[in-house]
């Protein structure tokens, strides 16, 4: 009884309901393993709705084919547009991004071409999602240190955003190139 009294008032009732999609975002990515497709498991709308962009899954199919080919040296961009079916002009867009977080090596002239930074072993999905997107925070007042929001020390769904963040990041931290291309099932199970 009162559980449902509690939830009479408006904001108890709203942090129920952020409480629950919490749950289910954890429960999805324990027994999902996509998360390529998170985006489909969240709300979206709004100014950060958590959504993987096009950059950020073209990035990652990048650094997947660069790993695939890790020993064959220098990889031209046609090859791998060739391959992933993307434009190469979009794959020049996405370079830089992966360049100045130091993911990749670039060679120019008639055998150059990009190959990875380091061994696929080294290199983590929340990496290349993070340099490709920025911030994988799922509130913009996270993005801040310290956290400059007005209602920081009230806010009572902070501490929510931050189980959020923390399982978002120990589970993309968990997963490298060399398990996606190795297709290890271990490499996506996270345990709370």
């Amino acid at each position: 009884m009162y559980f449902f009294s509690v939830l009479h008032s408006p904001l108890n009732w709203l942090s129920a309901k952020i409480i629950t999609l919490f749950m289910y975002i954890v429960l999805k990515a324990y027994l999902s393993c996509d998360m390529i497709g998170f985006e489909k498991m969240i709300m979206r709308g709004g100014y950060n709705n958590l959504k993987i962009s096009t950059r950020g899954r073209y990035s990652l199919r990048m650094m997947i084919d660069l790993a695939q080919h890790y020993n064959e040296g220098f990889i031209a961009l046609k090859d791998i547009s060739t391959r992933q079916n993307i434009s190469k002009k979009y794959l020049e867009q996405i370079v830089p991004f992966l360049n100045r977080s130091n993911l990749l090596n670039a060679n120019k002239g008639h055998m150059g071409g990009y190959q990875l930074s380091r061994q696929p072993s080294d290199i983590t999905v929340r990496e290349i999602l993070e340099c490709a997107e920025g911030s994988l925070t799922p509130v913009s007042c996270m993005d801040n240190t310290p956290n400059n929001c007005e209602n920081f020390g009230e806010c009572l769904t902070l501490p929510i955003y931050n189980g959020l963040y923390d399982v978002i990041v120990k589970y993309l931290d968990g997963i490298t190139l060399l398990n996606i291309i190795d297709n290890q099932p271990d490499a996506c199970e996270y345990y709370i």
